[in-house]
């Protein structure tokens, strides 16, 4: 019986099933189970962030288009869905290593014979032609190295996947606070241009005052120092509205039309509600934790692939062939040979560049582990810290409310004793200042109560 000269392609192909690529474990979070009950009470029992797409809720439509546009223009976005494409590439380029490469060359010469050497003394032309079609520098994985690379590139692939999804949902969140510290100017502003307009006229009745000889120098003086302590508070403001207007349009990536510009804070309508509920059903699912596993999916390949180094590496070569002829029989029978040759490239010693390596790989997984239990730690702080601020800031607003509500009472009473000449100026000027102050610290809770919600969606995994 006559021996093959090589093995079929297909049965050892067949060989190449396994990889030693270690079996993964997910490691434990290492966070408690369950978020502060205190913090946690305080948001309601809504979907779960995750669930919950950012057009869902954001309920404001001046804000939906917004984000929009920015989704749409924003570079950093842009950058990190070239990341992706980047990724996709270098996965393509590790996945064609598993397949042979199939290549052609062809040659060919003609020679004149003169008829001093031809048999029949007649000159002819000799005609040579050599090709060569197959497969060249296809390594069998055996060992499983190639598709272990492969896996890796795949999981890095992954993990710049999710590294958008986390960009997107930070840009998300960043056009959601710029929109309201714009808003939150602008309430201030206008706030501040009532104040100023509410003393210039009282400033000119004390004036008039003044001039019958009812009100004292002084009491004008104070008038015109409120008058003037509020224009500069106008002014102030006008310059954070045009900072915040321009932070916004750099977010988004052009200049936002100014129909979609909040008139002030309570224009802007409140987002959707949503649930806290447990650590492993949200902390797991945001887009960054999701990309620091993969990249530890991926330091666990490498593992595989380096484990792989320490056997014999075999790739195989198949092709070849040759015709001659002459005039007579040019387009006849020629002869061709075919070759087929297997190389075995043995691995350096184990002591050396090869335990080095998986050495290496194995340091490598270890980081990842701690990088991806850091990124679960983070993200637990983050949230804890959003809950706690989520139940102090609805007692502030409740308290800052009755605050301003009895300034106000405060205020006005002290100017009606003022005008019925029971009390000099100066508690006027007092109470005023405090009710513009308090009403301002209202503003400020109020932003911060819209900013904390969105935080909050945003560290629980929502805005996609």
């Amino acid at each position: 019986m006559r021996t093959p000269k090589f093995i079929p392609l297909a049965m050892l192909a067949a060989l190449a099933g396994c990889t030693m690529i270690p079996e993964y474990e997910r490691p434990e979070p290492p966070v408690p189970a369950a978020f502060p009950a205190d913090a946690a009470a305080a948001v309601e029992a809504a979907p779960l962030a995750p669930e919950v797409a950012w057009k869902d809720y954001f309920t404001d439509p001046r804000l939906q288009a917004v984000i929009e546009m920015a989704l749409a223009n924003n570079r950093d976005l842009r950058v990190a869905a070239l990341n992706i494409e980047r990724a996709r590439a270098l996965y393509r380029i590790q996945r064609s290593e598993q397949f042979p490469g199939l290549g052609a060359m062809g040659t060919g010469s003609r020679v004149r014979i003169p008829e001093k050497r031809t048999d029949d003394g007649e000159p002819t032309i000799a005609s040579e032609y050599a090709f060569q079609v197959g497969i060249s520098a296809f390594e069998l994985d055996l060992f499983g190295r190639v598709r272990s690379l492969k896996r890796r590139a795949l999981e890095q692939y992954f993990a710049t996947e999710q590294a958008r999804s986390a960009a997107q949902i930070a840009l998300v969140g960043a056009v959601g606070h710029a929109y309201l510290a714009l808003a939150a100017d602008r309430e201030n502003l206008r706030l501040a241009l009532a104040t100023f307009d509410a003393q210039a006229d009282y400033c000119g009745l004390i004036g008039r005052s003044r001039q019958m000889g009812v009100a004292s120098d002084l009491d004008l003086r104070q008038a015109e120092s409120q008058r003037e302590a509020s224009r500069l508070d106008a002014a102030r403001y006008q310059g954070l509205v045009e900072m915040d207007r321009n932070a916004l349009h750099l977010l988004v990536g052009v200049p936002v039309p100014d129909e979609l510009l909040p008139e002030g804070l309570s224009s802007v309508a409140e987002p959707k509600a949503i649930g806290a509920g447990l650590p492993s059903e949200v902390l797991l699912r945001r887009p960054d934790i999701l990309a620091a596993e993969h990249q530890l999916l991926a330091t666990n390949a490498n593992i595989g692939a380096a484990r792989a180094a320490f056997f014999p590496r075999i790739s195989l070569t198949l092709g070849g062939g040759t015709m001659s002829s002459d005039l007579s029989d040019l387009f006849g029978s020629g002869t061709g040979t075919w070759m087929f040759a297997p190389q075995i490239l043995a691995p350096l010693y184990a002591s050396g560049l090869q335990m080095a390596n998986y050495k290496a790989a194995k340091v490598d997984r270890e980081i990842a582990v701690a990088r991806y239990e850091q990124a679960i730690q983070t993200a637990f702080r983050e949230v804890a810290d959003a809950l706690a601020l989520r139940s102090s800031l609805a007692a502030q607003q409740e308290a800052s409310r009755a605050l301003v509500d009895a300034l106000d009472q405060t205020h006005r009473l002290s100017r009606a004793r003022y005008e019925a000449g029971v009390d000099g100026y100066l508690g006027v000027l007092v109470a005023q200042r405090s009710l513009y102050i308090a009403q301002q610290g209202l503003v400020t809770l109020r932003m911060a109560d819209l900013a904390n919600r969105i935080t909050l969606y945003k560290m629980l995994g929502g805005g996609q």
